[in-house]
């Protein structure tokens, strides 16, 4: 055996350990939260919290000084060893969140979803009005069920029947059970046969005769295994399988996503010039025929901040006129008054509800404060393209902001993130206004928005027969004072979605 054992013992260690207040994190979730997440949170603070109100245009927005101290002051006499300083609370508080110029205040409506058809609803409803048995159509449930948005079969039709089968297995092994406690023989057997006529296996020739029928239904394209047979279904219902665009798809598929219009001309024995028209008529069709019934998506956004032009100076504004505006509630008067509620669970109830309404008035407040600094100073670094457009868009970094309003850079990532800003210009991302930059001749920096601007209108202003190859952009931005290397116009083009130039070419 070995001599070894294990002992309890103690020891002094010392070590430094960063813990982070409860109440940090939630400052931090507040700075993150986009304004109608930040509405939402309101309200169920409001709810949860008796201390919180909303303040109301007609209702007097400041109680006197005087009055709060005489009534933090009678809970002091009351309660001379209660460690909570009520006064700061209540005045502090009224600062906070009670001294603010009333705003026209304008009634909100919660969103509310609607139930909308998808693609898989218009597929089943055309399925139930094919002249088909319960067990095709279920075999169809399945294949539909694994058809994606674009309207691509996700799976291979084995696995389509693999999952059919198992489903028919577990409905087959309930209606045996059933049918074999019959007491009638001849019942029985009748019944058994009926089982295995309805509920046997799903064939892999029953799969593809079913996604056949699924194939031929609307919009055309869709129960594609991939998007040549996308593209080859599309044709074949416009009536074009003796066309050349079918052909191309079919034999020639790989050489025309690369746009080799002379390797096929060659092979087909016609001209470019005819391979390229026939191409043309294939980019019409749609590679994800799907998407056109899916249901839309929520394409607005609500702006945060809104940056005016006003007597030839930008300024900012914060859009929260629907941001509930919270005060401390006025029933916090009759709860200093009555001295015998702070005493036991009640003393803790009413420390931890006041207190943590304060906090947020507090924090609600700093998130303005801090959300106006990082929108001013933004302002103030690009007011040329306000004045001019994206091309005169300058580099731009957290770190910069971080150290102009003296917080960490991981604040200022908080307050830019699912934020956005309505300027006169349009309504923007506030990530949109930070990027690296790019030196120019002159000396100063240019934002490689900007560049990505100017590569864009560069190529759209091109001979369509003799497109600009990325070391022909690399000097006509030179020539414009920008320098780049030809691998950054390549990586900004393939951003930007524009093909190389040998795949622009129109021959």
């Amino acid at each position: 055996m070995s001599g070894l054992g294990s002992r309890l013992f103690q020891s002094t260690e010392l070590r430094q350990e960063m813990k982070i207040n409860p109440r940090l994190y939630q400052a931090m979730e507040l700075l993150h939260m986009p304004l109608l997440d930040l509405q939402q949170h309101l309200k169920v603070e409001m709810a949860e919290n008796p201390f919180l109100e909303l303040e109301e245009p007609d209702v007097e927005q400041e109680i006197s000084l005087e009055e709060a101290a005489e009534e933090a002051g009678e809970v002091d006499g009351a309660t001379e060893d209660d460690e909570i300083d009520w006064e700061e609370i209540l005045l502090d508080g009224f600062d906070s969140g009670g001294r603010r110029a009333q705003r026209e205040e304008r009634e909100y409506r919660e969103p509310t979803q609607v139930e909308t058809s998808d693609l898989r609803d218009l597929l089943r409803e055309q399925l139930h009005h094919l002249s088909i048995s319960d067990r095709e159509v279920r075999l169809g449930e399945e294949i539909v069920g694994n058809i994606d948005d674009s309207g691509i079969l996700t799976c291979s039709l084995e696995e389509v029947v693999e999952g059919a089968n198992r489903w028919l297995g577990d409905v087959r092994d309930v209606a045996l059970e059933r049918a074999r406690a019959l007491q009638d023989d001849e019942e029985r057997e009748e019944e058994l046969a009926e089982i295995e006529e309805l509920f046997g296996d799903y064939s892999l020739e029953e799969a593809e005769e079913m996604l056949e029928r699924i194939q031929r239904m609307d919009p055309p394209g869709v129960g594609a295994r991939d998007l040549r047979e996308c593209l080859l279904l599309q044709l074949e219902d416009r009536g074009q399988e003796e066309s050349l665009a079918h052909t191309l798809v079919r034999d020639h598929f790989d050489e025309l996503i690369q746009h080799k219009w002379t390797d096929i001309g060659r092979s087909l024995g016609l001209s470019p010039r005819a391979v390229q028209d026939a191409a043309d008529k294939v980019a019409e069709l749609d590679p994800k025929p799907g998407l056109r019934h899916a249901p839309p998506e929520d394409s607005y956004v609500l702006p945060d901040l809104v940056v005016e032009k006003i007597d030839g100076e930008y300024q900012v504004f914060l859009n929260d006129t629907n941001l509930p505006r919270l005060r401390l509630s006025r029933s916090y008067r009759e709860v200093a008054r009555d001295r015998d509620k702070f005493k036991g669970e009640n003393k803790e109830f009413i420390s931890q509800k006041l207190n943590s309404a304060n906090w947020m008035i507090q924090a609600i407040e700093q998130r303005r404060q801090t959300m106006l600094k990082v929108m001013r100073f933004i302002v103030d670094r690009q007011r040329d393209f306000l004045e001019k457009g994206i091309q005169h868009l300058r580099p731009l970094t957290l770190r910069e902001v971080a150290d102009h309003i003296e917080m960490h850079e991981s604040t200022v990532s908080r307050v830019t993130n699912e934020k956005f800003v309505q300027t006169p210009r349009g309504v923007y991302s506030l990530k949109f206004f930070f990027s690296s930059g790019l030196a120019t001749s002159s000396g100063e920096d240019i934002s490689a928005r900007g560049v990505k601007d100017k590569i864009r209108n560069l190529v759209q202003q091109e001979d369509a027969k003799k497109p600009l190859t990325d070391q022909k952009i690399v000097e006509l931005l030179k020539s414009d004072g920008v320098k780049i290397a030809r691998r950054t116009v390549a990586k900004y083009r393939d951003q930007l979605g524009i093909l190389p130039a040998r795949m622009r070419k129109r021959v």
